[in-house]
Order: structure tokens, then C-alpha cells, then sequence
């Protein structure tokens, strides 16, 4: 079993955090020596500054690139900056010549801007999803994923994510068994279910231009666990229904269901954080119609079960001392 090389690319104003992830999962958590060598390279070799002033000493230049096995990108700090020619050109020959190029969180607008996720599937941090598919349109997005990979190029979204994606590099080469002992050193989960949809903020319109909208929102919001229907709505404010269809769209640019479902899920999120309320109770205060429905609708926002996301965001119960 032949050792393979990992090249890390410290770049300058580099992530402390989201540098150190590779370093150490493919470095001192590995449960065996002699499965990868961990390699430091630097666009120039020497001391590179990183975003909050702590520094490092890079020994070798981005030449350790031409024989590495994986590279990972671990950070790129300016994403509307485009990287020097010369990183851009040595990912892609990397990647022609048969290494894994990996970019994990915004790492991945660096392989976006060589042109490598042209036409293939990748993930970054969520917080920029609009910017990265205005500028790369013709790359893929995964909206949902902690990581992706498409034929040796490997993307994962923000921050804790790179080590989900480290972890499955892992396991692609070496075994589950491997990857395991790694998580286990690590204190982390070997696999995480669910997606980035669990942690993206979801704001809801909350006032609009529309006073009578306005009025309209802040009534349905004191009366989420009620029925509510279109015709009683548009008497509400006095109008018909398509005035009222038209008139809510045109200020929230969403339709009154599309928005109360956000709003009562929103609700759910805040009672399944706060308080130990039944699922079922929870689902009646949010205002949906079963608990089944609503553990439908909280699926198919989230992509975890509102169990899941309470355990996540709340965490075990405390034990009590004597």
C-alpha cells in the first residue's frame, strides 16, 4: 500500500481553522503513519499571513502540486478575486494527470475559476450560493449537500463541513473502518445526516411597503395555529381574492401559502428549540393540520425529521447533580 501525498495550499489571508481540517484529519488523527504525508505548499515559499494574523512558514512552492495525489484548497478569502494563472494552471494539469483537486468551503471558487467544476456537481458555503452561480454559472450548484464529489473533484461546504468531506476522502481510500477512527479521534460523527438546508437562515418577509399587507402578515403571524383560507383573508383587508393574490406577491414576491408554511415552520424551529413540547404539540401550535403533514413539510425544508433538528440545536438534556 503506497502512501499518498496530500498538498495543502496555504494562501494568502488563509482560514486558521479551515486550513488546519486536512492537516491534522490527514495528519495526526490517522490511526496509521503511513497512509498519507501531509505537504504545505505556498504560492511563494515562506511566511504567509492568514485572515487574523497568525502566520506560517511554508516550506515548499505550488511545484509540490506536480506529484501530489490530492490537493486541497482549503480556503479562498476573496472570492470575487480571481487566483494568480499560475495556481489555476497547476490544479489543472494536476487534475488532467489523474490527482483529487478538492476545494473545501469558499476553496471552491479557486477550482471554479481554473474552470474544473465547469459541467460537474459542487458545494461551498451557503451564505454564497448566489454569488458563486452568478459568476460560475455553468457549474452545478448542490444547494443541500456538506460535500460533493464528480470524477476527483471534491467540494464542501462551510466551515465544520470540510471535515465531513476530509472524513469521506478517507473512507473512499482507506475503508470505513479507517474513517471511523479518525471521526473517533476527532470527537465527530463519522457521517452526518442531513445537508447545509438545516443551517441556511431562511428569513421571512417580515413588513413589506404594503401597509395592508403589513396588516395582513402581523394578524396570520398572533394566529399561526388557526385554519386560514383565501376568501376570509381577503375580507380581511378588504379586498377580492385576486387583488389580494396579486397585491401580496407583488410585496413579499411569494404567495400567501408559500408564506405562512415559512412562517409556521419558522414557528416550529423557535418550539422545538425552547421548549419540550410534543412533536404533536408542536406541529398544532405551528398551525399544520397533522403531525404528519407537518413532519413532511419539516423533511422537505430541512432534510432532517423535527426530532433530528431538535436533538442538533438543542442537544441532551443536562444532568442533574445531587
Amino acid at each position: 500500500m503506497s502512501v499518498l501525498t496530500v498538498a495543502v495550499i496555504a494562501t494568502v489571508g488563509f482560514s486558521p481553522f479551515h486550513f488546519s481540517v486536512p492537516c491534522i484529519l490527514f495528519g495526526q488523527a490517522m490511526p496509521q503513519p503511513d497512509l498519507f504525508r501531509v505537504e504545505i505548499c505556498a504560492e511563494k515559499p515562506g511566511v504567509v499571513l492568514s485572515d487574523i494574523g497568525l502566520s506560517i512558514n511554508v516550506e515548499h512552492g505550488l511545484e509540490q502540486l506536480d506529484r501530489a495525489d490530492i490537493i486541497i484548497v482549503p480556503f479562498w478569502n476573496k472570492p470575487d478575486e480571481k487566483p494568480a494563472q499560475e495556481l489555476l494552471d497547476k490544479l489543472i494539469s494536476a487534475w488532467q494527470r489523474g490527482a483529487e483537486v478538492v476545494g473545501l468551503c469558499l476553496g471552491t471558487y479557486v477550482l471554479a475559476y481554473a474552470g474544473l467544476l465547469d459541467h460537474h456537481r459542487a458545494a461551498t458555503h451557503w451564505e454564497f450560493e448566489k454569488d458563486f452561480t452568478e459568476r460560475f454559472p455553468e457549474v452545478h450548484l448542490d444547494r443541500n449537500s456538506l460535500y460533493t464529489s464528480d470524477e476527483r473533484l471534491i467540494t464542501s461546504a462551510g466551515t465544520a463541513a470540510g471535515i465531513d468531506c476530509c472524513l469521506n476522502i478517507i473512507r473512499d481510500h482507506y475503508g470505513s473502518a479507517i474513517a471511523n477512527r479518525v471521526a473517533r479521534r476527532m470527537v465527530v460523527p463519522p457521517h452526518r445526516e442531513g445537508g447545509q438546508a438545516q443551517f441556511i437562515e431562511r428569513p421571512v418577509p417580515g413588513s413589506t411597503r404594503d401597509s395592508k399587507m403589513n396588516e395582513l402578515m402581523d394578524y396570520l403571524r398572533r394566529n399561526l395555529d388557526k385554519p386560514h383560507d383565501l376568501d376570509a383573508l381577503a375580507g380581511f383587508v378588504s379586498m377580492s381574492r385576486r387583488t389580494l393574490t396579486r397585491h401580496f406577491f407583488k410585496a413579499t414576491g411569494t404567495t400567501i401559502g408559500e408564506w405562512l408554511t415559512a412562517e409556521r415552520l419558522q414557528r416550529s424551529q423557535e418550539l422545538l428549540e425552547t421548549t419540550d413540547k410534543s412533536i404533536e404539540s408542536v406541529a398544532a401550535m405551528a398551525g399544520f393540520q397533522s403531525p404528519i403533514s407537518f413532519r413532511q413539510s419539516f423533511k422537505a425544508r430541512f432534510s432532517v425529521s423535527p426530532s433530528e433538528w431538535r436533538r442538533a440545536f438543542r442537544g441532551p438534556e443536562p444532568v442533574e447533580r445531587v
